[in-house]
């Protein structure tokens, strides 16, 4: 057997168990998108069931996503522990656990319960997350770790595209006829609301008990997989000269402006996404229709990830993609302020576009150059994802004072910032 022969044997190796890692790691981004993006139905289901203001519920992405801004460290100090794919494992087991809390809270319908369940839902996906973000960037070459991030995105828009219809089916089974309820309950005695809206709470017990039993299988399935571990504690000899003298994560300020920048995005991401059921109710749409809507922003983001699949690296750099993004969520934001009706819905979906390839752009922007402190500054990025926690409450908060509409307004600064990120900030304090 030739020289050439015996070294290309461990390549050929190592190319496969990339791929089976991919492949695991896009089953857990489907698994991502499904439980995420549950809140956009979520809302005006808990809105009615536990009769809350506009306000009040936008407490559901708050409790989700803050869990992210919570357990990040901790989560990096788990990972540290036991590893990627113990973490990975532990993470799906939380989830599950998260699930089953939705059992008592339904019965008892009571939304504090509800915000418990999601936040141990959170929990659970911060662990996943700070495991699998910077596993599927290091997999692989950096200049095209938006490609394959991208990838990723695909799998958990999918995941978030088919899980809020299939809640949406045994939640609103007959829209028409929650419609109907809707507008009867200031008209009923308090025992005839109290049972109906009962009635409504525990339509969520089976499904839930369903992504639970799920969630615990695919927990045994990644502990018993052949996912590699990855050591990120490991430098090149060109990321230790570039770290010589450097002892905390905050001493990397590209990375820090890369956790606002991902705080924002994350924010108006949330924003498109879980408030445009609501705003379409707003607008006249009954919410037979109106319960479609996010999947239409999901569905945009899809296009989007498509498009980064097809042009990074090779016809557009990472920075670049994240320049136009930005400035398609103005100019989407802006669209969907100024005009009116369906106009102004479709634009609040198109924000699905514009914010595709910002998750893909930011973290590996971010990330790069980090080298022994990958893992701590993984779970940085991590907590900026409490951005989905804070930003709905300040849009709710802003369609009391005013309206849904022109509460729209607080994006645009967002995408500015997320623009100067992709021109200058991500070059701050690095040796291009």
């Amino acid at each position: 057997m030739s020289a050439k022969t015996e070294f290309a044997m461990p390549q050929e190796l190592e190319k496969r168990n990339d791929s089976r890692a991919i492949y695991i790691i896009g089953a857990l981004f489907f698994i991502f998108g499904s439980v995420t993006w549950l809140n956009s139905v979520l809302i005006p289901y808990l809105k009615i069931a536990c009769e809350l203001t506009i306000f009040e519920s936008y407490f559901v992405t708050f409790a989700f996503y803050i869990s992210y801004f919570v357990m990040a460290i901790p989560s990096a100090w788990v990972l540290k522990a036991i590893g990627f794919k113990k973490g990975m494992a532990a993470g799906l087991a939380v989830m599950a656990l998260g699930a089953l809390v939705f059992i008592p809270a339904a019965t008892e319908r009571t939304y504090s319960y509800f915000l418990l369940g999601l936040f141990v839902q959170g929990t659970g996906l911060a662990l996943l997350q700070t495991a699998s973000n910077p596993y599927i960037t290091i997999l692989g070459p950096a200049e095209s770790a938006a490609k394959r991030i991208s990838v990723m995105g695909i799998c958990n828009k999918v995941g978030g595209i088919i899980a809020p219809i299939v809640l949406g089916f045994f939640i609103f089974s007959d829209a028409s006829e929650l419609d109907a309820l809707v507008a009867q309950l200031n008209s009923m005695s308090v025992e005839q609301k109290a049972a109906e809206l009962n009635a409504l709470a525990h339509r969520v017990i089976n499904p839930y008990i369903f992504m639970a039993v799920a969630l615990g299988i695919l927990a045994v399935l990644v502990l018993w997989s052949s996912l590699p571990e990855i050591d990120t504690d490991h430098e090149d000899e060109t990321v230790a000269l570039a770290n010589t003298g450097k002892t905390s994560v905050l001493q990397f300020p590209h990375l820090l402006l890369g956790v606002l920048a991902l705080f924002l995005y994350v924010g108006v991401e949330v924003i498109a996404v879980d408030t445009i059921i609501s705003y379409g109710m707003e607008n006249g749409f009954s919410l037979t229709d109106a319960k479609f809507f996010s999947s239409f922003t999901l569905g945009a983001m899809l296009v989007g990830y498509v498009i980064g699949i097809i042009t990074i690296p090779k016809y557009l750099k990472q920075d670049v993609a994240l320049k136009i993004s930005a400035i398609l969520g103005v100019l989407f934001s802006l669209g969907a302020i100024l005009t009116s009706g369906y106009t102004s819905v479709l634009f609040i979906a198109l924000l699905g576009l514009a914010n595709s390839l910002m998750w893909p752009a930011i973290w590996p922007l971010a990330i790069v150059g980090l080298g022994r402190f990958t893992k701590i500054g993984s779970s940085l990025l991590i907590m900026g994802i409490a951005g989905g926690a804070i930003l709905p409450l300040v849009y709710g908060k802003f369609a009391e004072s005013t309206d849904t509409q022109h509460a729209y307004w607080m994006m645009v600064p967002c995408y500015l910032f997320i623009w100067y990120y992709a021109t200058k900030g991500h070059k701050v304090g690095r040796k291009i």
